[in-house]
């Protein structure tokens, strides 16, 4: 029975570097099918740009979601938070195993700023119960981010059940770690890095990481290791570092 999962999470910046300097998508989708991840949450994933589908060369003729899962990821979720005259954005979860179901809540601040919550229902063989994923990427300011961390507890009470095993990922753009010790606190999830290294992972800029905005929280499970992958090459593809971990179902 297989009850080791790699997880990963990564803000991806709709597939181009620091300051949008270049298109790194290519490199994205090579690098993270080195990494060899069971399941991967990634924010800011471009749906769709007929601008940039245009002006961009070497712009995938597919989504974003779909182009990097590739032959590595047969199953994935696109939530759409983000929509505008040239095309959309939004959360993504790329997945090994089958996904039976999935939807996305709106969980926006306010209409200048667009946010989502991705949920996927998980089968993976042999396990009893099905695996609850969500994907998640939280506003900027303190204010909305307390809301969003409601809206998260409310939707993990109404949606997963208690015996389920969860992952939440994605960034939260929680630099003072207020949701963090809500959370956590609460005893409704424990985050990987905290518990392997005692704080939570700083993932931000990738170059030399100084914040700790990205996140991934475990219910049901035994953290075995946390990784932060900073530096190159990952430093080139975003500004975000990714982060993955390696958990065990209990």
């Amino acid at each position: 029975m297989p009850r080791t999962l790699h997880v990963a999470t990564y803000n991806i910046h709709k597939g181009f570097s620091h300051f949008n300097r270049r298109l790194t998508v290519h490199e994205l989708r090579e690098n993270l099918h080195c990494m060899g991840a069971d399941l991967i949450f990634l924010q800011e994933v471009q749906g769709s740009h007929e601008g940039l589908a245009v002006t961009q060369a070497g712009w995938p003729l597919a989504p974003q979601y779909e182009f990097l899962a590739g032959q590595v990821w047969p199953e994935f979720a696109y939530g759409k938070n983000a929509v505008y005259e040239e095309g959309h954005h939004g959360n993504a979860i790329l997945s090994r195993f089958p996904i039976l179901k999935w939807e996305n809540f709106d969980i926006s601040g306010h209409r200048f700023e667009s946010r989502g919550l991705l949920h996927c229902e998980i089968e993976i063989p042999s396990w009893e119960r099905h695996l609850h994923c969500i994907c998640i990427h939280m506003g900027l300011s303190s204010k909305v981010r307390r809301k969003q961390v409601d809206a998260l507890e409310k939707k993990i009470e109404e949606i997963v059940p208690p015996e389920c095993p969860l992952i939440v990922a994605g960034d939260f753009n929680d630099w003072s770690c207020r949701a963090q010790r809500i959370l956590v606190n609460g005893k409704l999830l424990n985050e990987v890095f905290e518990t392997t290294q005692g704080r939570v992972a700083k993932s931000f800029p990738s170059a030399l990481p100084l914040f700790r905005l990205d996140r991934i929280y475990v219910r049901g499970f035994n953290i075995r290791e946390a990784s932060v992958h900073h530096g190159r090459p990952w430093s080139r593809i975003s500004d975000h570092a990714p982060l993955s971990t390696t958990i065990v179902l209990k």
